[in-house]
């Protein structure tokens, strides 16, 4: 192999290598910060690059995209003297690669720093309580002054996250049992507002009960006494209508004194039923109608003694009026006992 060979493949083999150094291929999302002899050139954008070999530098790639850190818990004093363990979580951004290079030697450790220094200077003006309910107003706040002080390095803030509040574990018991007293607490007042609307309900029913309960019975007693005055106004004019129709009757059939003297002896057991009835007052009228009635009793007797003498059936005794005969007791249609002794006889 001749040295014209050799120097050959030596030009060869720098050119090469002088290319590779030539082309650079950079990713996306990410920045390339190149160096000209040892000062920044220029940002190198994702894709094909070509750079100056052996003069220009690539002094590293940067992620552009939005990145997750999560710190370990902090100690933070509160205003009321509480120590409390906070975890806190920050997303941000590299918006520009120069400075995120230049500006700052870490600027993950500085985020992380300056998120400490300013978590603390919140928390410390706030107490116990306000720090576990005003997240919302820690993350903003946090947010504000950090995107302040990062900008500067080339780096946006887009979220800051409180990921725990961790109290003491006195704290704890004691706000768990605070929280189990304000709950019991609560639960009596309940349990006594429902016995008391409970209390009221019942009353109020019982009211309602007895108010409806006494106007059903006012409303009963005025049906029963409508009814009472209707059923006696039915009653008294069933009575009249039957007096009027007897009174009609009576007259149509044109009674004589003797069957009116037959009823008013059919009467007369009915009035001396009573224990109180001691005297009785017989009309004026009631001799003639005996008399009457006593004509009436010697017309069947003579009737039955012509029969007797024909040879008829009342001749053996055997006809109803021969027992009417004589001065014996007579009984009358109704069963009762009628005497002949002083009614005269007649023919």
């Amino acid at each position: 192999m001749g040295p014209s060979l050799i120097a050959a493949l030596i030009v060869v083999a720098i050119a090469g290598f002088a290319l590779v150094r030539t082309v650079r291929i950079v990713p996306q999302a990410t920045a390339g910060i190149v160096e000209r002899l040892g000062r920044y050139h220029r940002t190198l954008l994702p894709g094909l690059n070509l750079v100056v070999p052996f003069i220009d530098r690539i002094k590293g790639t940067i992620d552009l995209r939005e990145q997750v850190v999560s710190f370990p818990p902090q100690p933070v004093i509160t205003s009321d003297n509480l120590v409390v363990s906070i975890d806190t979580v920050i997303y941000f951004q590299v918006v520009d690669p120069r400075a995120a290079t230049y500006e700052i030697a870490n600027f993950l450790i500085g985020v992380e720093q300056l998120t400490v220094t300013t978590l603390r200077n919140v928390v410390g003006g706030m107490d116990l309580e306000r720090t576990l309910t005003s997240r919302e107003e820690i993350n903003t706040e946090l947010r504000g002054v950090l995107d302040d002080a990062t900008g500067k390095w080339g780096i946006r803030v887009n979220r800051v996250e409180l990921k725990a509040i961790d109290p003491p574990a006195s704290i704890q018991d004691s706000m768990e049992k605070q929280m189990r007293a304000d709950r019991d607490k609560r639960a009596a007042v309940l349990a006594a507002e429902g016995q008391k609307q409970a209390a009221i309900l019942t009353a109020e029913g019982q009211k309602q009960a007895v108010v409806l309960k006494a106007r059903g019975d006012a409303e009963a007693a005025v049906l029963k006494a409508q009814a009472e005055a209707e059923a006696k106004a039915m009653r008294a004019k069933g009575e009249a209508d039957a007096i009027a129709m007897v009174f009609r009757a009576i007259h149509e059939g044109k009674p004589d004194q003797e069957l009116l003297a037959y009823q008013y002896l059919r009467t007369l057991p009915e009035i001396a039923r009573g224990d109180a009835n001691k005297v009785w007052i017989v009309p004026s009228e009631m001799g003639r109608a005996l008399e009457g009635l006593g004509g009436l009793f010697t017309n069947i007797t003579g009737a039955a003694g012509g029969a007797e003498s024909s040879g008829g059936p009342a001749a053996n005794g055997a006809g109803p009026a021969a027992g009417m005969s004589g001065a014996s007791g007579e009984r009358g249609a109704a069963g009762h006992e009628i005497s002949g002794k002083d009614t005269p006889a007649t023919g």
